[in-house]
């Protein structure tokens, strides 16, 4: 019978294996998961699980603008001092704006964040901030 040449992926697993480094590995043993087998994308999805990547982050800028400011004024009570509310509003429409003129250049459907009224998101931040307890 011919001699069987041995690759180098080959012999090194066979040498791990002879020094037992697969001996007790985390779920050995158990079946595999093949659940999602049929999705092209299982590995891409399974790893975003495994590593706790927020699938949001994902999304067009535009979209994860319009969820920033669906969450306003309520997110906003998190800031203490008004300067810096200020401050994160006025970054908040610089986004809005750059996104805007990015998006001119782009065949992508028009869907645009909405710019916000930095005085008027005071105003409503001092009222909420009035009504919670002390």
């Amino acid at each position: 019978m011919m001699d069987r040449f041995e690759s180098l992926a080959e012999r090194r697993i066979r040498e791990a294996m002879e020094r037992g480094e697969f001996d007790d590995l985390p779920l050995a043993g158990q079946p595999l998961d093949f659940s999602d087998a049929d999705d092209p994308q299982w590995w891409i999805k399974r790893w975003m699980k495994r590593e706790h990547i927020d699938t949001a982050a994902l999304a067009p800028l535009v979209v994860q603008l319009r969820r920033e400011a669906d969450g306003f004024p309520e997110t906003l009570s998190r800031f203490d001092r008004e300067e810096d509310l200020r401050e994160y509003l006025a970054d908040y429409n610089h986004r809005v704006k750059q996104d805007r003129i990015e998006s001119r250049f782009s065949a992508e459907s028009r869907i645009i964040a909405p710019v916000v009224d930095v005085d008027a998101m005071v105003v409503r931040w001092r009222g909420r901030d009035r009504r919670r307890p002390e």
